[in-house]
């Protein structure tokens, strides 16, 4: 049975990982400069290698966070559906489900593209 408080923690949830999502992205860009900047620098072979390392490990983490994200996104969308059925289709909560699942699905079709 979906309830309010259920639709508000799932709704948080995937604010939470789109959240952690773009912090990967963003840590994946910054990593990325760094190793970079080491490379130019001629620096020293196994501090390259451990910066690679690190940035390899940021790398694997966003595919992780999207289907962490499109599992919770799922999840929300049922809740939704289901409050939806008993007559419940107004209110804040609901709205800022409705908002969420938008900039959820918005992100994916721009990653896709």
């Amino acid at each position: 049975m979906a309830t309010i408080r259920n639709l508000k923690i799932k709704t948080s949830t995937c604010k939470r990982i789109e959240k952690e999502l773009h912090s990967y992205e963003k840590e994946v860009e910054r990593e990325a400069a760094k190793t970079a900047d080491m490379k130019d620098k001629g620096a020293d072979p196994y501090d390259l290698k451990q910066q690679e390392n690190v940035l390899g490990e940021s790398r694997m983490m966003i595919p992780d966070c999207h289907k962490r994200l499109e599992a919770a996104l799922a999840d929300l969308k049922s809740t939704l559906a289901e409050l939806e059925e008993t007559d419940e289709k107004e209110g804040p909560e609901i709205e800022d489900a409705k908002k969420t699942v938008a900039d959820v699905e918005k992100q994916f079709h721009t990653d896709d593209a």
